[in-house]
């Protein structure tokens, strides 16, 4: 076994490097060669993968013994990313709301709006953690402009709001 002697840094750069090349598109179970329509095959083959399977596949037992959970992923639905903003205790909807009600303003979502959020967010295919990035840049200039609206004590949002990332200020001055 060899080890480097007091003093000595160990070059990790050429590991770094064949990990990199391990994890490229080119390589692997998703290379460009195959088409798109044996995708949902590909990912049934992939759950039932060992790491045998990867071995085989021309990875080193070393590599493969340092990751030895095999872990497949899917992409998610509009229905579960919906989920993600209103189900969990922490949702997405229900802190922006908590935010607002600190200035005595009930915030409502339309459904359609949340929606519209989920279709977005598969659009840019960003996934579970877009939906806090289309939501803060719809949200930003209401949370800094609502403050100054004393007499707003109501607000919804919609879905045009979400298409256009735009407030609709004329609804709050209705509203003031």
């Amino acid at each position: 076994m060899f080890l480097p002697r007091a003093g000595a840094s160990i070059r990790t750069r050429n590991s770094l490097l064949w990990i990199r090349r391990i994890f490229s598109s080119s390589l692997g179970f998703h290379t460009d060669a195959q088409p798109a329509t044996t995708n949902r095959r590909n990912m049934e083959l992939l759950e039932q993968s060992q790491p045998t399977d990867l071995i085989r596949y021309g990875l080193i037992p070393e590599f493969v013994g340092r990751l030895p959970v095999v872990g497949v992923l899917g992409d998610l639905d509009k229905a579960a990313l919906m989920r993600i903003l209103t189900e969990p205790k922490n949702a997405l909807i229900r802190q922006y709301q908590r935010l607002f009600e600190f200035e005595n303003v009930r915030l409502r979502f339309a459904d359609d709006a949340l929606e519209t959020v989920a279709d977005l967010a598969l659009q840019r295919k960003v996934g579970a953690r877009g939906l806090r990035m289309i939501l803060e840049d719809l949200m930003l200039d209401l949370m800094y402009n609502l403050p100054a609206q004393r007499k707003v004590r109501e607000f919804s949002v919609t879905a045009e709001m979400v298409r256009s990332r735009e407030i609709n200020w004329n609804l709050l001055e209705k509203a003031g």
